[in-house]
């Protein structure tokens, strides 16, 4: 019943909170009994008590539902931590700039992990002017094709929607620009440094 809040997570959350099992009770209007049993595993929360308990214990539903309490570490809003989400069910492109719970057409989506371009993913970043024009050599069609491509600035993040039948390409201003993502379908996402 890993899809549901363990008792596992509640207990270290709460315990992590400095709170008894009857000060979380009572924060819940229920009985201490009632959060042993969920520690214990011989019970679950109520549907009805999963957005009071989330609260209670000072995270999301979805990291309450996760298992995982996430801290963002890049206070500093760094850009090159930024990390992508694409929800395999309905093709959304999601960044953030640091450790999040993503959730999307009822799923949490794990953040993609990016790999240098392979030669099945063969990549040309050509300067013309003030600008970057990307091309990847990659077929493109409803099966198998490149989502995005992306520019990761230094002041912020541009993402180019792209669509099968069309081509693998996008333009991006040189200026701040430090590093390249596209996203294959099938492959995953894929990253070059421009600088």
């Amino acid at each position: 019943m890993d899809q549901y809040v363990t008792g596992k997570i509640i207990k270290k959350l709460r315990e992590e909170r400095g709170m008894t099992q009857q000060q979380l009770a009572d924060k819940l209007s229920v009985s201490d009994k009632s959060v042993s049993k969920w520690e214990t595993g011989k019970g679950y929360p109520d549907i009805t008590l999963i957005e009071p308990l989330a609260r209670a214990l000072g995270v999301s539903i979805i990291e309450l539902l996760s298992g995982r309490d996430v801290i963002n570490n890049n206070r500093s809003f760094n850009m090159i931590k930024t990390k992508f989400y694409v929800c395999p069910l309905c093709g959304n492109v999601i960044c953030s700039t640091g450790e999040a719970v993503i959730s999307c057409c009822g799923i949490t989506l794990p953040p993609l992990d990016a790999e240098e371009a392979d030669d099945n993913h063969s990549f040309s970043v050509d300067k013309v002017e003030d600008e970057y024009f990307v091309s990847i050599s990659h077929e493109m069609n409803k099966k198998h094709y490149i989502s995005f491509i992306a520019a990761i600035k230094d002041n912020g993040c541009e993402i180019i929607k792209l669509y099968p039948e069309g081509n693998a390409e996008a333009r991006f201003k040189i200026n701040r620009t430090r590093l390249l993502y596209f996203y294959c379908n099938r492959h995953g996402l894929f990253r070059v440094q421009v600088r």
